[in-house]
């Protein structure tokens, strides 16, 4: 049977006088998926490429850990703590013993760090944060599809983790930081490759900028894209990175100095809008890199100032119970603000131990600057806030 073509071009018109209708798309991101950064599950409903809803689904990595606190003595939970943040887990160890440290006091009981424990604390806190932000650097450059500078990341995170096992013996899981201080001193090779660290990371950052900050077609991919209002930020309860990022310049390591910071002449990266809107995923990628430079000026400061030996621990109980006591203590940590809320009943144990987990915080704008976002962007909006799902899940 023959077809009339006067037909099949009626039939056309008419499909074109019809509305265009859309249909949405339910997608799962994960909880195995290399734009995730763990294992998390985004919930993405599309229509056609642009994103119209993200829901973050987590719990994927929930280990109990804050009901373990309340089997394990202060000390021992400590290693516990490594498993949150695995990428810092000497930050996560030095916020948990100043927690409990300060729940000590909070309690009449008299606690007194050795200064020289203090310059260890911070030269170990600061090179965990220029490593972990060395992994933020080259995993974002591979989610926007660069692969040269994550070998440029790893090979210095390598010499930090060389540093850190002469220290303590493992390169991941430390367990170094204690209640009163830190385990060992820092030895005398340990101490010289720190040195050559902070005289040569210098250049090693302009070559970053030269790979990926600078490049053109990075900042095509990250200027204007995931715009995170100051607002927002706060009201997300977002911190670190991911706040400065959006131009708020609070650092509690400045604000609500802890420590020994009070010490140092440095000042915490703000993101500008350099490249695009302020609080876009290129600001707060930037943020981590001038922190790295901080990191390092905060280092060297420490190796000019500490004196030459001292003790490394307070006097400590064999046996740590604390009064009756709570206390809520924040730190920055290299994805933002770590907080435990500890209640003490008497014992050697704690009663609760509660975590405050930056990276959770973090998360919880995507759901409002998600929407209308390319899948592409999404993808780099996730990896701008640099998450890590051990300590969100915990």
């Amino acid at each position: 049977m023959s077809i009339d073509p006067r037909e099949t071009i009626a039939a056309r018109e008419d499909d074109r006088a019809r509305p265009l209708r859309s249909q949405l798309l339910h997608i799962n991101m994960g909880p195995q998926h290399p734009a995730t950064h763990g294992v998390l599950r985004l919930f993405v409903t599309t229509d056609g490429e642009v994103v119209s809803r993200v829901v973050p689904y987590i719990g994927y990595l929930h280990r109990c850990a804050e009901k373990i606190a309340e089997g394990n003595t202060y000390h021992q939970y400590v290693l516990y703590t490594d498993r949150m943040d695995y990428l810092a887990a000497m930050n996560q160890n030095w916020t948990y013993c100043l927690a409990v440290e300060s729940l000590m006091r909070a309690a009449g009981m008299e606690v007194e760090i050795p200064e020289y424990a203090e310059y260890v604390r911070v030269i170990i806190g600061e090179l965990n944060r220029i490593a972990s932000h060395l992994i933020s650097f080259g995993t974002y450059g591979l989610d926007i599809g660069a692969f040269t500078p994550f070998l440029h990341a790893i090979r210095e995170r390598e010499a930090i983790l060389n540093v850190f096992e002469k220290v303590c013996g493992a390169r991941l899981m430390y367990t170094y930081y204690d209640v009163g201080g830190v385990k060992w001193d820092i030895p005398p090779a340990a101490m010289d490759e720190i040195k050559l660290f902070v005289e040569l990371f210098p250049k090693k950052l302009d070559e970053y900028n030269t790979l990926l900050t600078n490049n053109e077609i990075f900042i095509g991919r990250t200027a204007n894209v995931g715009v995170i209002s100051p607002e927002d930020a706060v009201g997300y309860g977002c911190s670190g990175p991911v706040l400065r990022g959006s131009g708020v310049d609070w650092d509690l390591r400045r604000d609500e100095p802890y420590s020994i910071y009070d010490r140092f002449d440095w000042k915490p990266a703000v993101g500008t809008g350099e490249m695009g809107t302020v609080g876009d995923c290129w600001d707060r990628y930037k943020v981590r890199m001038d922190e790295m430079a901080e990191s390092t000026r905060i280092v060297q400061q420490c190796l000019d100032q500490m004196p030459a030996t001292g003790e490394v621990m307070a006097e400590m109980p064999k046996i740590l119970k604390i009064p009756p006591s709570e206390i809520f203590f924040r730190a920055e940590a290299p994805k933002g603000e770590l907080a435990f809320y500890i209640v003490s009943d008497g014992g050697n144990i704690p009663f609760r131990c509660k975590t405050r987990s930056p990276s959770l915080h973090n998360l919880g704008v995507i759901e409002k600057v998600g929407r209308g976002l390319m899948i592409s962007d999404l993808v780099a909006t996730v990896g701008s806030l640099d998450l890590v799902l051990g300590e969100i899940d915990r």
